[in-house]
């Protein structure tokens, strides 16, 4: 069953017109953010990376994803449990498309956040000092 739902992040919008869009993103992150397109399967950067990161949108920086909720789903594409906050795949400050959800995942919420890379980048973790 596919879904819809909404991932609020930060109350600030970010309003742009399309060719600011166009100037500020790739190609691929414009297809995917602004006209509603997805990556081929096993082709974006995240689908397979396994670094500790914080998943923000690629188009406003809005915190979406932690690693810990991330998994292997074998789709092909950067799959998550649960958002930071909130339940929508497309960025609540931006309006980007994200991706979509799915209720076959694991958990105990049964979710799966079917993600394309091309939406997002990741922010490795900061190190916090040793005392």
């Amino acid at each position: 069953m596919l879904r819809t739902q909404r991932i609020e992040t930060m109350s600030e919008k970010v309003t742009k017109s399309e060719d600011e869009w166009r100037a500020e993103l790739s190609p691929d992150q414009f297809r995917v953010l602004r006209q509603k397109g997805t990556e081929r399967a096993f082709t974006g950067a995240y689908w397979n990376n396994h670094d500790e990161a914080m998943y923000v949108c690629a188009g406003c920086g809005a915190k979406l994803f932690a690693s810990d909720t991330k998994y292997d789903s074998g789709s092909g594409w950067p799959s998550f449990t649960a958002p930071t906050s909130g339940v929508e795949v497309m960025c609540s400050r931006c309006g980007g498309h994200l991706g979509h959800v799915f209720d076959d995942g694991p958990g105990p919420g049964g979710k799966r956040f079917c993600i394309n890379s091309a939406s997002l980048r990741a922010e490795p973790k900061k190190e916090t000092p040793q005392k």
